[in-house]
């Protein structure tokens, strides 16, 4: 091309010419005839040099070959439909075979690579647990590994050395997400939509990753959600990491600084929430509506990894109506879901109560998880069962009584919000409805059975206000605290609207030191705990009814909340009448903290309760300290509610039943 200053531009050069004295030499092509005159060259290409930067981290298959030249892979399975296949690739390492599996043969080859690389490379000990995302490089070197080397031997350990650098590359994580992290770790893994529940406008989908041998889930109100609780959970079992979350989150610790493992708590939620799917033919029945799911776990081991047990599940946030009171114990007061769960574990208590009843047909003693007390008295859990109470959202009451998006920086105590002077305070539930009220300073803790009928409000104290009775009393009430010492839960799990402060403070912050309660009783601080695949809030209207399983029974039991009854109008299996028959059931035929016989047993209900004086002692020494601490007095129910005797219209034959 041509310039106006009658210069030529040509490839990479610039040439002069002169058009006036030698116009022919200012074409751009030869004249034809004129090639064996002026001969092309071939233009020269300038190559573009490649920006210099540090090398791309090899994966893990790309290791093991430099590691293990000349190795040979085989295809050992296919299957699966032909859109989605899935592959299985085999290699043999220094003598072992190791397979691996992925939706394309690289993909398998990399699992199987990976399965390989961990069996014989030696990481750094990551212990204690780092922080990702909070200005800390989770992948330093500045750990020890003598142990590692006194138990395999200079050698073992130096090479462990030379080998781990490249594994895990050093990964910039400020201002990543657990995806991006995972994906830079370890690199070609994918992840699978494995559920999707809920209705149109609050949708939650699960989401799956596989890493090595070992598949994680999340779930989330999306799917970028789900991912990344998925991939934290990946990197928290396998790596050892700890995402920093929101303020507050982080779990109670114990007095001997114990914690729950995270993984326990994951599991816990997940098996209650499982249990509850296929109870409702997997969300699809009318009855999977609801608003709070509560469940309660045990586990029989120290470490409580694998030997999850659920024992009961249970829905439901509302109250009886005032007007259905019963005068028999037949209905049930209380629907929320966590009161109903504890309720259950009352009736597992008294299956494992028969079973040390020689004339029983249920009798088996070995397999209880209760043994006799040493002073020959009564009863007690057995030393390695634990109980753990996981509720989907936290328990109505003080411990709700927070704005989850607030940083509070200076600590709750310096926040001077007026409405921050009813944190701490007792509360009560509205009938036939959903929230909490302070208690009225002005009621004394009566209610009557005349003034309800006639219309005032009948009065429910909050969820976490019982739960704080729990964490003094025990779970056991007090008619099976004269069998058992008190029982008490091991952990408490959320799964939303988990806040460290406010929830200690709810559970067990609010009582003092109690030097007079009897010797059995404490006040417990159980473990606390969020997961990390938080439930998404669920706006709309509570259904007006309950549901209630126990491990022992078959079916799911429904419960209209405004009767307290099922809906075919019959009692509860769980209601005062039924405990009631259960404590006749075994009364005089077992080892009890105080003598029982025929001439002491109880004809009522209310007499029954006062039986066991050490229980009542550490009942008054507890409401009194809600009130000397000003949080308010405890409501009771009229007094009418528990003066009953065995009802013949609900006697059910119980070893049928049980």
């Amino acid at each position: 091309m041509e310039s106006t200053n009658g210069h030529v531009e040509a490839t990479g050069l610039e040439v002069e010419m002169n058009t006036e004295a030698d116009p022919a030499k200012a074409q751009k092509r030869p004249a034809p005839g004129d090639e064996a005159d002026t001969p092309s060259k071939p233009k020269a290409k300038r190559r573009k040099k490649s920006a210099a930067g540090p090398a791309l981290p090899t994966n893990a298959l790309m290791q093991l070959n430099e590691l293990k030249p000349g190795l040979t892979w085989n295809l050992t399975a296919q299957d699966g439909p032909v859109h989605a296949p899935n592959f299985t690739m085999q290699v043999e390492v220094n003598g072992s075979v190791f397979r691996g599996q992925g939706k394309t043969k690289k993909l398998a080859k990399l699992t199987c690579a990976q399965t390989a690389l961990d069996s014989f490379v030696q990481f750094r000990n990551t212990s204690p647990m780092k922080t990702v995302g909070g200005g800390g490089d989770f992948t330093s070197d500045d750990t020890n590994c003598k142990e590692f080397d006194a138990q395999n031997g200079s050698a073992a350990a130096e090479e462990a050395d030379e080998l781990k650098a490249p594994l895990v590359p050093a990964i910039e994580t400020q201002g990543k997400n657990p995806v991006m992290v995972l994906n830079e770790m370890r690199p070609g893994i994918t992840y699978d939509c494995v559920g999707e529940t809920g209705e149109s406008h609050s949708k939650s989908f699960t989401m799956s990753v596989t890493v090595g041998n070992e598949t994680f889930t999340g779930s989330g109100r999306n799917k970028r959600l789900a991912k990344s609780r998925a991939a934290q959970a990946a990197l928290q079992k396998m790596f050892n990491l700890e995402f920093s979350g929101s303020p507050g989150q982080e779990a109670v610790v114990a007095e001997d600084g114990s914690s729950l493992p995270q993984a326990l708590a994951d599991k816990v939620a997940q098996l209650v929430q499982a249990k509850f799917a296929e109870l409702t033919e997997n969300l699809a029945s009318p009855y999977a509506r609801r608003k709070v799911l509560a469940g309660i776990a045990m586990t029989t081991s120290e470490g409580g990894g694998d030997d999850v047990q659920i024992i009961s599940v249970t829905t439901g946030t509302k109250c009886i109506n005032g007007e259905y009171m019963s005068a028999s114990g037949l209905s049930l007061n209380d629907c929320h879901a966590e009161i109903l769960a504890k309720r259950c574990l009352r009736r597992y208590l008294y299956t494992q109560l028969r079973m040390h009843i020689q004339a029983d047909a249920s009798y088996d003693p070995d397999n209880s998880i209760l043994e006799a007390r040493q002073e020959g008295q009564g009863f007690r859990v057995k030393n390695h069962v634990r109980f753990h109470l996981y509720i989907s959202t936290s328990p109505c009451g003080d411990a709700r009584i927070f704005s989850p998006h607030e940083v509070e920086e200076s600590g709750v105590e310096s926040d001077k919000h007026p409405n921050r002077k009813a944190r701490g305070q007792l509360r009560t539930k509205i009938e036939s409805g959903e929230g909490t009220i302070p208690v009225k300073r002005e009621m004394g803790g009566l209610q009557t059975w005349d003034g309800i009928l006639q219309g005032e409000r009948m009065l429910t104290m909050s969820c976490s206000d019982k739960v704080t009775r729990w964490n003094v009393l025990g779970l056991q009430g007090s008619l099976l605290s004269q069998f058992l010492e008190p029982v008490y839960l091991s952990s408490i799990i959320l799964g939303s609207l988990y806040h460290r402060i406010h929830m200690s403070r709810a559970m067990f912050g609010r009582v003092p030191a109690l030097p007079n309660l009897p010797a059995t009783y404490l006040c417990h601080r159980p473990l606390l705990s969020g997961t990390l695949s938080p439930e998404s809030r669920q706006p709309g209207k509570a259904p007006n009814f309950a549901t209630v399983w126990l491990c022992c029974d078959e079916g799911l039991e429904v419960v209209t909340c405004m009767s307290g009854k099922t809906e075919s109008g019959q009692c509860s299996r769980i209601c005062k009448q039924r405990f009631f028959q259960e404590f006749n059931h075994v009364f005089g035929q077992l080892p009890a903290m105080n003598p029982q016989t025929e001439e002491n047993k109880p004809e009522m209900y209310s007499e029954a309760k006062a039986m066991n004086s050490t229980y009542q002692i550490a009942k008054s020494e507890l409401m009194k300290s809600f009130e000397k601490s000003g949080l308010g007095n405890w409501v009771n129910k009229p007094m009418e509610m528990d003066q009953f005797g065995l009802s013949t219209t609900a006697s059910v034959d119980l070893s049928k039943q049980l």
